[in-house]
């Protein structure tokens, strides 16, 4: 009877060990989550809505050298329209990004690469945006919220400006 009982314990005990080992380390020891982006731009001084919402992964260097990778290349109107790369480059530090890639801004008929972006330290109402030799200052509050991207520049359009109707009766001013 002691060693029906004992045998007993011993398939008991085998089979909680074979369940406990089952488990995938995943569920037994849940690594932390990597942070998003957007979570690290304000860590860094920098406005969460620098970037679109369509960033699918990235990855950010001890050095501060980071790669930024969207579902597809898109459109963002702000002031200025922006155009987004599907990769982004650049070097992030305490209230700028440097060495900047992927980045572009319509000013008339033109896209100008964006160099460089700067923040004031203590942090102020703008944000400095490097193009060439010129540096744009805009309010930053434009870049606080994350903004979803659009596919085309057409589809930027915030509103296009409607022409009156043409109508049947002209006036005409007669003069002699």
């Amino acid at each position: 009877m002691a060693a029906n009982n004992l045998n007993c314990l011993v398939g008991i005990v085998l089979i909680s060990l074979f369940f406990v080992l089952s488990i995938p380390k995943s569920l037994a020891d849940p690594e932390p989550s990597q942070p998003t982006v957007w979570d690290i731009l304000p860590k860094y001084g920098l406005p969460s809505g620098l970037l679109p919402s369509t960033v699918t992964d990235y990855s950010l260097q001890s050095d501060g050298r980071f790669i930024v990778y969207l579902e597809s290349p898109c459109y963002i109107p702000f002031e200025y329209l922006v155009y987004y790369e599907k990769t982004i480059t650049g070097k992030l530090g305490y209230g700028s990004i440097t060495d900047l890639k992927g980045i572009q801004v319509q000013r008339f008929f033109l896209w100008l690469d964006v160099d460089q972006i700067k923040v004031d330290l203590p942090p102020s109402d703008s944000i400095y945006f490097q193009v060439g030799f010129i540096n744009k200052k805009l309010d930053v509050d434009q870049f606080k919220t994350i903004h979803s991207c659009r596919d085309g520049v057409m589809g930027s359009c915030q509103s296009i400006p409607q022409l009156p109707m043409p109508t049947n009766e002209i006036q005409m001013l007669i003069t002699e």
